[in-house]
């Protein structure tokens, strides 16, 4: 696009990115916008989009530092635009997933503990890799981690299952 912007909840300090980020995203000429919420789209009678409203956000985290974010639902912005590419935070919701599983070890919440080379977790059967395993970083490392997981995953299952370690570089 000739005019591309970002907008996100968090300001400068504390948006999840990394200074290299943010310098990268300055020279692309895109306008990075902080502590902004998207409160509505707007789109016209083809339900083409037309446009963003957004909230002022005035906090990400509440007194005990989890997730929840607060507006000001008086300052806002109405930003035109042709296209809108939205990205949303996620965390692990495990489901059923692990029902009848017994001694997966966590860290940092809902994160389980994994070998770093393998990504094999202290349930024997169970790979993790990406966001599951660290949190949420970069597609290219967790496509890389998945890579990884899957290869230790087949030697698992191979009838003729030798090392998950053995001939493998780190």
């Amino acid at each position: 696009g000739e005019n591309v912007a970002m907008y996100c909840l968090e300001d400068r300090e504390t948006m999840p990115a990394s200074l290299e980020e943010v310098e990268e995203t300055l020279a692309e000429n895109i306008g990075i916008n902080n502590s902004w919420g998207p409160k509505e789209f707007l789109v016209d009678d083809k339900n083409n989009v037309t446009g963003v409203v957004f909230k002022k956000c005035t906090s990400v985290k509440d007194a005990d530092g989890k997730f929840n974010p607060q507006y000001d639902e008086n300052d806002t912005i109405t930003v035109p635009c042709d296209y809108v590419i939205t990205s949303i935070g996620q965390r692990i919701d495990w489901g059923g997933l692990l029902e009848g599983e017994k001694g997966m070890e966590f860290v940092h919440g809902d994160y389980p503990k994994a070998d770093p080379f393998t990504y094999q977790t202290s349930i024997d059967d169970i790979f993790v890799g990406g966001d599951v395993y660290h949190g949420p970083s970069f597609v290219v490392n967790a496509i890389g981690e998945g890579h990884e997981a899957a290869e230790s995953l087949h030697r698992f299952v191979r009838p003729t299952a030798a090392s998950l370690t053995l001939g493998r570089e780190h």
